[in-house]
């Protein structure tokens, strides 16, 4: 099925604004044309593409477009780099990220990998579980998973295995595990979670205790304040290596386990022949193995 280039930009427009009106803009046309052409797309389908909410969303049909669409804007753009055009910017590469990685190593590499392809990146947060939603959606072009399993039409690449530690602060430790680390002490011990998708503490409590108990937690959801939280004594928790070294080598934290919890990283990218999104595969590659 074809769709004219123009009528693939208007979509992609359309959901990186968020809006009708915001494609408009972006193109310089009238939101009667920008809707003139999704009902022609939508007509040529034979189903809805879009959903008109605020922002607007994708159905299942429009996901496939969309990737299409993205796709379409990537060649493009990679093209107009080889031929050493300047006239406008690379394209937008969304990429989805787990917390964690975003909150120690994962922005540098993204520095790095802005500096030497000249693209631009939408970071898209996500839980390193559910993070291949995206790619298959078409919303990210690349992301980094725990699934090693490739979504279709991308490659999967193990990048890094992370080391998560069960951490307190030592007031915290003294207070709820004086007598160590017992299924008796995690059944009453606040747990912090970062949030309804993060497994890891319950994985610790089931390592040590064989049992699923169901301890009162805080939910905080964002890598820094979790972190934070941990110190101030609000809850116990598991920590990345990179997250929590310095805090165990200060004192601030200790752990309430000597081995970790190993989860391996994945590099997932779409199957396109993209210059600029293999400079960021090897971009990543790289920086993952120098921070691990």
């Amino acid at each position: 099925m074809d769709f004219p280039v123009e009528h693939l930009a208007t979509f992609a427009a359309i959901l990186e604004e968020g809006s009708f009106e915001g494609a408009a803009r972006r193109l310089h046309i009238t939101p009667s044309a920008i809707s003139q052409r999704v009902r022609a797309m939508e007509q040529r389908v034979g189903s809805v593409l879009l959903q008109r909410t605020r922002p607007v969303a994708v159905t299942a049909a429009g996901a496939v477009v969309q990737r299409a669409a993205r796709q379409v804007q990537q060649i493009a753009a990679d093209a107009s780099a080889e031929l050493g055009s300047h006239e406008s910017p690379g394209t937008l590469i969304p990429i989805v990220v787990n917390a964690d990685s975003l909150a120690t190593w994962f922005v540098p590499a993204l520095a790095r990998a802005a500096r030497e392809t000249g693209a631009t990146f939408e970071v898209l947060r996500a839980d390193e579980s559910i993070s291949t939603e995206r790619l298959r959606s078409g919303a990210a072009m690349a992301a980094l998973t725990a699934t090693s399993a490739a979504v279709p039409g991308c490659t999967s690449t193990r990048v890094c295995t992370d080391r998560y530690f069960a951490v307190a602060s030592p007031g915290f430790a003294a207070t709820h595990f004086a007598d160590g680390v017992t299924a008796a002490a995690l059944a009453t011990a606040p747990q912090l979670e970062f949030d309804r998708h993060d497994v890891f503490q319950r994985r610790f409590i089931r390592r040590v205790t064989r049992a699923s108990l169901a301890p009162p937690r805080h939910f905080i959801p964002s890598s820094a304040e979790f972190a934070h939280a941990i110190e101030l004594g609000m809850g116990w928790g598991m920590l990345p290596e990179l997250q929590c070294a310095a805090g165990l080598a200060e004192g601030r934290l200790v752990a309430l386990g000597e081995r970790p919890i190993l989860m391996p990283l994945y590099w997932q990218r779409w199957k396109l022949d993209s210059p600029a999104l293999d400079r960021l595969s090897r971009v990543i590659a790289e920086e993952a193995a120098a921070a691990f």
